[in-house]
């Protein structure tokens, strides 16, 4: 008789780390509704009205996260951490693409009535000033930046990013409020969880 599985999560994510193909398959529906919790927490910081849902934004992460030929995640809290700063990246890359849009980008002319609502420019400004902002902080602190990421773009506590990044809750807990410090003077504004 064969053994019964006793934690499919730990199973797919070590599949994942083996390099199986389809082991992102099976992983995604076991944590969908967590992965829909982080898409939604990073979904709160951003305007009123944007039109990236929770379900696009955490669809989107999927179909980018099975591009992604070095995703092998030790834990889940690490495989969270890919799919915030995955969902980070694809909000940035959404904002950049507004902006584009507002300015022209050669496209077509479309009636105001038609056109879909567009970020504001304080929106597009900010994220992309956080983003800028946060990549100089991954060059001048990585750690900090990794841990910043975690807890405001994955929604991972203390102690779940203190097990992924294997450095104790103190010492999250100090890079968090060294990174909000930075980013702060970085771009003029606190950033905390939402």
């Amino acid at each position: 008789m064969l053994p019964m599985s006793s934690d499919p999560i730990a199973e797919a994510l070590e599949a994942l780390r083996r390099g199986d193909a389809g082991a992102l398959d099976r992983l995604v529906p076991l944590l969908y509704d967590d992965l829909r919790r982080v898409a939604r927490q990073r979904l709160q910081s951003e305007r009123d009205g944007h039109t990236l849902g929770t379900t696009a934004l955490a669809h989107e992460a999927y179909l980018r996260l099975s591009t992604q030929r070095q995703l092998r995640p030790v834990d889940r809290a690490e495989f969270f951490a890919a799919a915030s700063n995955t969902m980070r990246r694809i909000l940035v890359d959404y904002a950049r693409g507004r902006r584009r849009q507002k300015r022209g980008a050669g496209a077509e002319v479309v009636p105001i009535d038609s056109a879909d609502v567009l970020l504001d420019d304080q929106a597009i400004d900010e994220t992309l000033a956080l983003d800028q902002a946060l990549e100089r902080l991954e060059a001048a602190y990585p750690r900090a930046a990794r841990i910043f990421e975690q807890r405001l773009f994955g929604g991972l506590s203390v102690d779940e990013i203190s097990e992924a990044v294997g450095v104790s809750p103190k010492t999250v807990q100090r890079d968090w409020e060294a990174a909000r410090a930075w980013l702060r003077k970085e771009i003029g504004r606190d950033v905390s969880v939402p």
